[in-house]
């Protein structure tokens, strides 16, 4: 159960909460980072890579083929092949029976440890073989079997330490940002990018000012902020490297009153700003606190502007319709088309049954956002970050920024390594350039959702280079030797992350303008 903080003025209770972390009155959470150790840790979850190396090391011992233990839980021999490879995770039930048959214990099986140091280093070989940083080299993968000496083992394994090495030192810094958004992006997969604890602040919030349904007014946002003890102004001045600042200290909430284009901004800026102090949310002690943070408040504002039950009841009824649009979403709760995508990820998956991926992409062909549970391969570095990666050009997302009708969603079914995925996407713009808002779906649930009928269809081979990364030879031939573009990186580019409490922002400019408009 989260812990509570107190809001100023209102003497109302707040969770206090990161992802995974309680955050208790006067205490700031902590990163475990760095704490990790070589191995399984005490209490470490086995892996079907281990599962799969103790069925087969127990039943080798006991001098069983694959057609024996096959034969003795009444499965197929490739079955029980497909399970001692890693490459299905057993149920319990079939565990007990494996068990059974090899006169061991389910405990036997479901042991973190390797059955042997060999064993050991076949399944670090065949982790590191599904890895993002083996899959960036392009190589053919090593065959792991009892032909492979232990030696050629070790050094293959060897080789691979150093290289992750070598890339870690490359580049520390901004390593340390790729590494946290990964591993945030994984945490939110797992939850299939649904927050209970948030969900339920949220109708706390609703409920307290009276708000039951439909689109949430601009003025009952300034309900909310004046429940939870804040007066709103509106300044010519903030700094220009804030959306919005909060004066805890006098209960003032501070918004630029020009550049808010529509309600939906105004309410988005006024909302996320008071959903940090809803959460308890303190100086970030790094950067990866730092973006779960920005993702809490993000998720705290958008969960306000579309309540889970509502949102969840249009979406059913769409559902039953056959008739899932995301601008359908945007239009009932009036916000903006990337809002109702990012709201429809965190409702679909546990409400709907239906896996889904989400991405926002510059008209550059960048990465920004991305959010996935349904297997889709995003273009990632060799951390699994996917933040600032090139996407295919075939991929819905880019060809988007080609159709002229901008009024209408495009939509568009495309064939990919790891499957067949029906993309909606939209172009919208902002003071730093165009950017595609695409939700996607695997092919078997596209049956849900208007737009199926589209017969746009493309194939990509990414991250095969030569789908849409090399030039055709006759165009490579014509100007590989006198093309000399000049690049034009982000001004941050080759600079490290941004130093501060809060990354980004410069605290002498926000305390000077505190200062500015604190009350005599």
């Amino acid at each position: 159960m989260a812990s509570t903080t107190t809001n100023p003025g209102t003497g109302r209770n707040a969770p206090g909460r990161t992802l995974g972390v309680v955050v208790h009155p006067g205490e700031r959470p902590t990163s475990d980072r760095g704490a990790r150790t070589v191995g399984p840790p005490a209490g470490a979850e086995p892996d079907a890579l281990t599962i799969g190396r103790r069925v087969r090391h127990l039943r080798t011992s006991r001098g069983m083929t694959l057609e024996d233990l096959a034969n003795a839980i009444g499965r197929a021999p490739s079955q029980v092949s497909t399970l001692e490879n890693g490459k299905r995770e057993p149920k319990f039930s079939q565990l007990q029976a494996i068990a059974r048959a090899l006169g061991a214990t389910v405990e036997d099986l479901l042991s973190a440890e390797p059955p042997s140091a060999r064993d050991g280093l076949e399944i670090e070989l065949e982790r590191v073989q599904r890895g993002p940083l083996f899959a960036s080299l392009g190589l053919a993968g090593v065959r792991v079997g009892k032909s492979l000496p232990s030696d050629a083992l070790e050094t293959i394994l060897a080789l691979h330490h150093e290289l992750e090495r070598l890339h870690t030192q490359r580049a520390a810094t901004p390593e340390e940002a790729r590494r946290a958004n990964a591993e945030l992006r994984a945490d939110m997969r797992a939850a299939d990018n649904y927050l209970p604890d948030l969900e339920e602040v949220a109708r706390g919030l609703l409920a307290e000012v009276g708000h039951t349904t439909g689109p949430l007014p601009e003025r009952m946002a300034a309900e909310i902020a004046a429940h939870l003890g804040f007066t709103l102004h509106y300044v010519s001045d903030l700094p220009h490297s804030t959306r919005s600042v909060i004066d805890t200290r006098h209960h003032r909430v501070y918004l630029p009153s020009t550049g808010m284009r529509g309600r939906s901004n105004a309410r988005s800026a006024l909302l996320q700003s008071l959903a940090s102090h809803v959460l308890g949310h303190s100086e970030p002690g790094d950067y990866g606190e730092f973006l779960r943070q920005r993702v809490e408040a993000n998720y705290l504002a958008a969960a306000l502007l579309v309540p889970e039950k509502t949102g969840v009841r249009v979406l059913r009824d769409a559902k039953e319709a056959r008739a899932i649009a995301i601008e359908d979403l945007r239009d009932a709760f009036a916000v903006s088309f990337e809002t109702a995508a990012h709201r429809f990820t965190n409702l679909a998956t546990r409400h709907l049954g239906i896996p889904v991926h989400f991405m926002k992409v510059h008209e550059s062909g960048i990465l920004h956002k991305a959010y996935e549970n349904d297997g889709v391969r995003f273009p990632a570095d060799a951390l699994g970050a996917v933040e600032g990666q090139h996407v295919c050009r075939q991929w819905t997302a880019r060809v988007v920024f080609g159709v002229e009708d901008r009024f209408n969603p495009y939509a568009q079914y495309t064939d990919t390594s790891s499957g067949t995925y029906w993309c909606t996407s939209r172009v919208e713009n902002t003071a730093d350039g165009a950017f595609s808002v695409s939700v996607g779906v695997p092919f078997a649930h596209v049956r849900w959702f208007l737009g199926r009928d589209t017969t746009e269809r493309a194939v990509s081979r990414c991250p095969d280079e030569g789908c849409c990364r090399v030039p055709p030879a006759a165009l490579a031939d014509r100007w590989s030797q006198y093309a000399l573009p000049s690049a034009r990186p982000h001004a941050s580019m080759l600079a490290a992350m941004p130093s501060g409490a809060y990354p980004g922002v410069e605290t002498t400019e926000v305390y000077r303008f505190l200062d500015r408009h604190a009350p005599a």
